[in-house]
């Protein structure tokens, strides 16, 4: 995929969404491109990228950050406690926190570096063996102790559907997060994006749809 092909199709992707809900940001994916690759749509002005490993994003985006200071970068892979040293302050959002020993471990590290990142919890909507995520029936009491106890910025909920009807999926998270009152959104991917919007997301985590196949 040629170099200007990804900033036409992030032009393309907002004006589709923009019909829809103008307030939703579009998280360019990424992970295992090049910076080259990147800095098309960075001098486009875009500011929201995600990476799925702390490891390739500090090589990526550290220099690069302190030049373009309003890139807002964003974890969406697992996170490991081992990790979170350096997750902080490179990532502005993190996507999924998942468990009790992370957000005690985000805590501890966003005191001593004075930053508070933006988190969401990764809820298992779909209640998968396979996958990460707080279960539904724990969520409300995750929360809670996230905020109260760990002191922790959470500002919505973060889903990956199982890949049947993702509607259902979508709006079991939208009701979770109107109950609970956030602000954010986490949810929709390539291929189901404008399902999400439906559903009010917030963020959407665009990667091939913009950058093309990986390789």
């Amino acid at each position: 995929m040629n170099m200007h092909n990804s900033v036409n199709n992030l032009v393309s992707i907002k004006k589709e969404i923009q019909l829809k809900n103008d307030k939703t940001q579009i998280i360019a994916v990424s992970k295992t491109f090049p910076m080259n690759d990147i800095l098309p749509l960075i001098n486009h002005g875009h500011n929201h990228y995600g990476e799925n490993k702390v490891q390739e994003a500090l090589e990526k985006w550290k220099d690069i950050k302190y030049d373009f200071t309003d890139i807002k970068l964003h974890l969406i892979g697992k996170l490991q406690t081992n990790k979170v040293k350096y997750a902080i302050p490179l990532f502005d959002y993190i996507h999924s926190l998942d468990n009790t020993k992370l957000a005690e471990k985000i805590s501890s590290e966003q005191d001593k570096k004075n930053f508070k990142p933006k988190i969401f919890i990764q809820v298992n909507i779909g209640n998968e063996i396979q996958k990460n995520g707080v279960e539904i029936e724990n969520l409300e009491i995750f929360y809670q102790r996230c905020k109260n106890e760990f002191n922790l910025n959470i500002v919505g909920l973060m889903c990956l559907p199982p890949n049947n009807d993702v509607s259902i999926y979508f709006s079991k998270t939208k009701d979770l997060s109107n109950k609970l009152k956030f602000p954010e959104l986490s949810m929709g991917m390539s291929n189901d994006y404008l399902k999400a919007l439906e559903y009010k997301s917030t963020f959407l985590r665009i990667g091939s749809k913009i950058f093309g196949s990986r390789n």
